[in-house]
């Protein structure tokens, strides 16, 4: 009887192992959203400096026209040994004019998330296409060819 409570209570403990190592993970990725400082932010008060005080450095800045600075921050969840997938997003886009003061403070979420699905294993590239005879013979003859130079020893 004492082994079969032990063997019973051996397999609770390993279902319930097994079924935490197939729980979600979630990571947190970015900046930190919090609403309270987020709303603080008014267009027509608020500048560069105050804007850097109340929310912090900008995940990033754009780079041509009207400055604008985004803060993102993403929620991600997977299973053990599956890709990431987005369970959460967000996009604050402060702009600015041209002498640094708030014009407009934007969030956009998850709907404004493009999702690209590569062409296969390979990046297409421009030029030729290369067999593997090609590659691997190609540059037979191509080393110390008359006319190349370099391929004679030295005073020659």
């Amino acid at each position: 009887m004492k082994a079969g409570k032990v063997l019973g209570v051996a397999a609770v403990l390993a279902a319930a192992l097994a079924a935490s190592g197939c729980s979600a993970i979630r990571e947190s990725r970015g900046y930190i959203q919090d609403p309270t400082l987020v709303s603080a932010i008014q267009p027509g008060i608020d500048n560069q400096q105050s804007v850097a005080a109340t929310l912090g450095r900008p995940t990033f800045t754009s780079q041509f026209g009207q400055p604008t600075w985004y803060y993102v921050s993403s929620v991600t969840g997977r299973r053990p040994f599956v890709s990431p997938t987005i369970r959460e997003h967000s996009v604050l886009a402060v702009s600015f004019d041209g002498s640094g003061n708030v014009v407009a403070a934007e969030q956009s979420g998850l709907e404004k998330v493009a999702y690209l699905s590569p062409d296969g294993d390979e990046t297409p590239t421009l030029g030729r296409e290369r067999g593997f005879f090609e590659d691997l013979f190609g540059n037979i003859g191509q080393v110390g060819a008359a006319g190349v130079g370099g391929g004679a020893g030295p005073g020659t």
